[in-house]
């Protein structure tokens, strides 16, 4: 247990470091190569040595209903700025799809309602930013394993990629459209789940409604808000920088497991 809870502070400690640099201007690390490659470095070892010691399955710790932080942070942007997603949230979300497509045999597109109707699972976690902060919250929100079950991946599927409502820096290409990205692994973790609600009540607009990713041995920027498609895939190539995500794609790590 010493091991780690030392472990995990080293982590958020030393990604907070380079996070601050990216959020200043993260051009000053990616533009180093020898920076960029020791980081690409610590990653692989980071997840191979994760892989390797820590059962697929394990739970990241589960918290009571007295640990819920009475301040949770809104982790990255707190509203898309588009006229689809200001449609959609004066709708209450009525007209909201999730699409579902990529490398599967049956794509879907699924309503708000629909996802709830599902069956659900409720944990209680810690959300670790970047930025240095904590913060413990309950989450409500379909597991995704079961779902991509469902629409049956075709072979060669490797990783779901997570398209999101809003964008950051907006460009001709797509490129500042947020995204993220997990592998199959962790996409069918227990406790990877698409979140629509937290601590008793339906997500708030700053929080990522109307749904968000919850990955709970990572860190919070994996958690993808403002969800609008999955995307199953066999390779990131092709996916803008070619990193596996906005920030990815600006000098953040793609693993970020903690």
């Amino acid at each position: 247990m010493t091991f780690s809870i030392t472990r995990r502070r080293l982590l958020i400690g030393s990604v907070a470091g380079f996070g601050a640099i990216g959020l200043t201007g993260c051009d000053a690390v990616t533009q180093n190569t020898n920076v960029e490659n020791v980081l690409e470095m610590a990653e692989r070892l980071t997840m191979g040595g994760q892989r390797l010691l820590v059962p697929r399955d394990k739970l990241a710790r589960e918290f009571s209903e007295a640990d819920i932080s009475p301040t949770f942070k809104p982790n990255g942007s707190t509203a898309p700025d588009s006229e689809d997603y200001a449609r959609m949230t004066a709708s209450g979300f009525a007209d909201w799809r999730l699409k579902i497509d990529g490398l599967v045999e049956r794509p879907v597109e699924l309503s708000l309602a629909d996802l709830k109707r599902l069956p659900s699972r409720t944990q209680i976690t810690r959300h670790d930013c970047v930025e240095g902060w904590s913060a413990i919250g309950k989450w409500i929100g379909t597991p995704l394993g079961p779902l991509l079950q469902g629409v049956r991946l075709k072979p060669g599927a490797r990783y779901a990629v997570f398209h999101c409502a809003d964008e950051l820096e907006p460009r001709l290409d797509g490129s500042g459209t947020y995204c993220e990205s997990i592998d199959l692994i962790d996409a069918f973790h227990p406790q990877t789940i698409l979140a629509y609600a937290m601590n008793g009540k339906d997500l708030e607009v700053a929080h990522g409604a109307p749904l968000r990713l919850r990955v709970e041995r990572h860190l919070g920027y994996k958690h993808a808000k403002y969800l609008m498609r999955i995307e199953i895939k066999d390779s990131l190539a092709g996916l803008w920088g070619g990193k596996g995500g906005f920030w990815e794609d600006r000098g953040y790590e793609w693993y970020a497991g903690i």
